[in-house]
């Protein structure tokens, strides 16, 4: 698989962090920072240095301010008046724990800073139940994100220990172990709360509710999202709510909500969306309720259906916002303003908004409130991936999830971010990104945006920006757009981040844009190549989505000839060994087996094939991974050997790791596999056949049934590479005799005559003529070739059927009138357009040894004249100047003494025409490549 795309975030479980650095170990008291010349720069620095303990402190604590954790505990311990201005508690206001492991150890050794904090976000469970030994008593928001086993007790305290809490989120993840009982003490001990929102709790009754009423009287926005039973009766008596949100709960009773809600005295805005919703409960609600202003009801099926027929709800909602999938989200926003006496531009609503609302706090509430509820309720939809949503996402979607990207709202701007990596992905495993979709976020502006997101210092909108990147850039159009854009340069630095989610997301957006071949070079100058091979080499168990990410962009990669070369100079190649040899989840061994295979495949051009065979374990690893349970997997690692098995010591190599049985036992296993694995399977044995030691095993070890079974596929791909293999065993007499044995004739005939493949066609005829130039007839007298077999074969049919199809493959490049012309003439135009129409260009790839040169010498004198000109035929296709290995073949036929074969050939009485013409063609190549070879 070349690329891959993300849809959702693993939010059912606590992911792996990786430990905050606690805060600032001891530093020197002199400022000295080493510059990339290799000296120092401080105080007394002369012209040449820089003097950065002479910045003044407030610039100090800015440069601070823009810095993640890790950088500013660097940044700290380099002297100790930065380590005391690194703890100034402006910059300790706000925390962000989620890419962090934070247990009581780590929360102990941060509560030293954490005095003047008022804002906390973090992610899982266990983070949860630490966070108390902060000692933040002065927190006023705490936002929690993949808290699925959060419970009752770690709830309560975390409100009891913090009762200054305005407020309190806890989701998206459904929050299954949530009582009511957590819901009732947080109102109790924190009663200056004025938002609270909770995700997937099963049921709020009326008696939590009641206390939120009681003890919060501040409490102005609430949100149950995605909850079971919600008593909906009961919120009228929380008088002071102005916000409300039950999106995608979906046991409420409609007709009591919207009486008990139309009460609320403050009620401006609820959202709807995502429920089961009537028409006739949202019309109430628009026309009872005295303050309501806003009503969101996307993706509600049933308000959707009975809103259509009702033909005077549009009359009863005039002076209000209601927005729907039906509506133009844009178009409603921009009249609603019009109500208040502001002019906007519909689709820059969302962005302009905040320039116009400087003195109207009311309106302002209003929006961040919308978008909030946008954000989530967009999410939600594209996760879900409802069929009928194309319309909605290319009318408007798309262009307000690019719009909320530009939100000054952190959690809105990342779940915005994730909208756009999702919504565009319609099929997980087959990495299927719907272009409309994709360009759609393209013409709205969304990429830069997104790179700009991605700039930013926030490791969270940094990970959620590389991960819509990287989806996105499935699409050529927009992953040209990304490259134009300087995206390549960004993810390559994003890729350094010590924030293991920033790094994986990073990883994957360049796998997805290495796969277009403009992108590779861009990549490599950017440090892309360092930077994913340290990605590798840093990597440990839990993360094993970077290693896939970072070994699949390398795969992508490494099918440059340049890049390659990049790879194994960064330690590319023991990187990849070492996740072949070491890693067991089976993705990250399927990319990485095919960054092998693809840093061998240019063995022509460069020394990748020999290093990776060099490298301690690399061909044992790909030998055992042809076991694995995983097609994918096997499938790259038999590619991998293939590939590697061109180098002669590789070869050798293979086969002493146990490649041969490994091999024999894969094309055995194949027969109902796909056609790649079967094409690998099959190219990886004629590879390792070029040895005749190695040929011999594979025929002893069984290899010759599955070849010819893998020879009778349809796939040309495949039935080309078992006809490669095929020629190779039957070089050797026994094997020659196994193939008749088993059945091997008429399926090479049905090659040789029937494949649209001329290569396929070509090697079945060469096999064939091997093993009936008569040098099995000695093996054949002794007896079978396969002990203990009792298959009796009719070797004379055997043969008069080969030799029949030889003839016939050889006459389709025999125009009698060419040929005729060339035997009269001989000149050298006119045996230039025999060879111009005989040549099979892809046969100049194949390599043949001196043993093989040496038999087609010794079939010109075999008394089969169809066998004399199928030699011809071979030599004319290995010898044509421009082929890769002609002037080795050239070389062969010299030291062999050839020409003087080849001219009694050309000259013989009874030899067939095409025999002559070929020889001559052959001598001429000879004199061509000796006068090369001379100049």
């Amino acid at each position: 698989m070349s690329r891959r795309v993300r849809r959702r975030t693993s939010q059912s479980r606590d992911k792996e962090k990786v430990a905050v650095s606690p805060p600032y170990a001891e530093a020197p008291d002199r400022c000295e920072i080493l510059r990339p010349g290799g000296s120092y720069c401080g105080g007394g620095g002369g012209a040449a240095g820089v003097d950065w303990t002479a910045l003044p402190d407030d610039t100090v604590v800015q440069i601070f301010s823009r810095l993640n954790y890790r950088d500013r505990a660097s940044l700290a311990s380099t002297c100790r008046s930065w380590r005391f201005l690194g703890s100034s508690p402006s910059l300790w206001t706000s925390l962000d724990l989620r890419a962090h492991r934070c247990d009581p150890d780590i929360a102990a050794v941060l509560a030293g800073r954490c005095a003047p904090l008022r804002r906390l976000r973090f992610h899982g469970s266990a983070s949860a139940s630490a966070l108390i030994y902060l000692q933040a008593r002065g927190l006023r928001e705490i936002a929690g994100y993949c808290c699925r086993e959060i419970t009752d007790a770690t709830l309560s305290v975390l409100a009891a220990r913090h009762e200054a809490l305005e407020s309190l989120q806890i989701g998206p993840d459904p929050c299954m172990r949530i009582t009511s009982d957590a819901v009732r003490h947080i109102a109790m001990c924190c009663t200056r709360l004025r938002r609270l929102r909770l995700s997937g709790i099963r049921e709020v009754h009326g008696e939590a509710i009641n206390a939120l009423a009681k003890h919060c009287p501040q409490l102005a926005e609430l949100a149950f999202l995605d909850c079971g039973l919600i008593d909906e009766g009961a919120l009228e008596k929380v008088v002071s709510l102005r916000f409300l949100s039950v999106a995608g709960s979906r046991s409420l009773k409609w007709s009591t909500a919207s009486l008990s809600w139309s009460n609320l005295p403050s009620l401006v805005a609820v959202d709807v969306s995502r429920t089961d919703v009537s028409a006739s409960a949202v019309l109430r609600l628009l026309s009872t309720s005295k303050t309501l202003k806003v009503l969101c009801a996307l993706n509600c099926a049933v308000f959707e259906e009975q809103w259509s027929y009702n033909s005077t709800a549009c009359r009863k909602t005039k002076g209000k916002l209601l927005l729907a999938q039906f509506s133009n989200v844009f178009t409603a926003v921009a009249s609603f303003f019009k109500g208040y006496g502001y002019v906007v531009r519909e689709q820059n609503i969302f962005s302009e908004w905040r320039s116009l609302l400087n003195e109207d706090k009311n309106l302002s509430d209003i929006m961040n409130w919308l978008e909030w509820i946008l954000s989530h309720s967009l999410l939600r939809v594209a996760e879900s991936n409802p069929n009928g949503m194309d319309g909605f996402w290319l009318r408007q979607g798309a262009a307000l999830l690019v719009n909320l990207v530009k939100s000054f709202q952190e959690d809105v701007q990342e779940r915005a971010a994730t909208g756009l990596a999702i919504f565009v992905v319609t099929d997980d495993e087959n990495a299927t990104v719907e272009p409309a979709r994709a360009e759609a976020v393209m013409q709205n502006g969304g990429i830069p945006l997104l790179l700009e997101l991605a700039r930013s210092s926030q490791e969270g909108a940094q990970s959620e920006a590389a991960k819509a990147i990287a989806n996105l850039s499935v699409n050529s159009k927009v992953a040209k757009a990304v490259a134009d854009e300087g995206g390549i340069r960004i993810l390559a630095n994003l890729a350094r981040s010590s924030n293991r989610v920033v790094a994986e997301e990073a990883a994957g957006g360049l796998w997805n844009l290495s796969v277009g071949e403009e992108h590779k070079a861009a990549i490599a100058d950017a440090g892309g190549v360092k930077a994913l091979v340290n990605l590798i080499f840093k990597g440990t168990s839990g993360v094993d989505g970077v290693l896939e990410r970072a070994a699949g962009a390398l795969a992508n990669l490494a099918a440059d000839d340049k890049c390659s070369v990049e790879i194994v100079m960064a330690g590319g190649v023991r990187a990849l060994v070492t996740l072949a040899r070491t890693c067991k989840v089976e993705g990250v061994q399927e990319q990485a087996a095919r960054a092998l295979a693809n840093l061998a495949a240019h063995g022509d051009n460069n020394s990748n094939n020999a290093a990776v065979g060099q490298e301690e374990g690399a061909l044992k690893a790909l030998v055992q991974l042809t076991f694995s349970q995983n097609e994918g997997v096997r499938q790259e690692a038999a590619g991998a050997l293939w590939n590697l098995s061109f180098d002669d010591r590789n070869r050798e190599a293979i086969a002493l790791a146990g490649g041969v049985e490994a091999l024999v036992a894969l094309a055995h296993a194949c027969a109902n596999a796909s056609q790649g694995l079967q094409e690998r399977a099959a190219g990886a044995l004629w590879g390792l056949s070029v040895s005749e030691a190695n040929s011999i095993a594979i025929g002893r070890e069984g290899g010759v049934a599955p070849l010819i079974a893998l020879a009778c596929s349809d796939a040309e791909d495949v039935h080309e590479t078992a006809a490669g293999a095929l020629w190779n065993l039957a070089f050797n007499s026994g094997n020659a005799l196994r193939i008749i044995e088993e059945g091997g004739v008429p399926a090479l005939v049905h090659l040789c005559s029937s494949s649209g493949s001329k290569m396929a066609r070509f090697m079945a005829a060469l096999a064939l003529a091997y093993m009936f130039d008569g040098r099995m007839d000695e093996v054949a007298l002794v007896g079978s070739s396969l002990e203990g077999s009792s298959k009796r074969v009719n070797f004379d049919g055997a043969r008069r059927m080969a030799l029949k199809h030889i003839e016939a493959f050889v006459l389709i490049f025999s125009d009698p009138q060419v040929f005729s012309m060339a035997a009269t003439s001989s000149t050298p135009a006119a045996l230039a357009q025999v060879a111009d129409a005989a040549r099979i260009q892809e046969a100049g790839h194949l390599r043949c040894s001196a043993a093989e040169i040496g038999r087609y010498i010794a079939m010109l004198r075999n008394p089969s004249s169809v066998l004399r000109a199928c030699a011809a035929f071979a030599l004319l296709q290995f010898t044509i100047p421009g082929g890769r290995h002609a002037a080795h073949h050239a070389s062969l036929l010299q030291k062999a003494g050839a020409a003087r074969v080849l001219r009694a050939a050309a000259a013989a009485a009874t030899a067939p025409i095409e025999a002559k013409i070929c020889a001559r063609i052959v001598l001429r190549n000879l004199e061509h490549h000796q006068l090369e070879a001379s100049t």
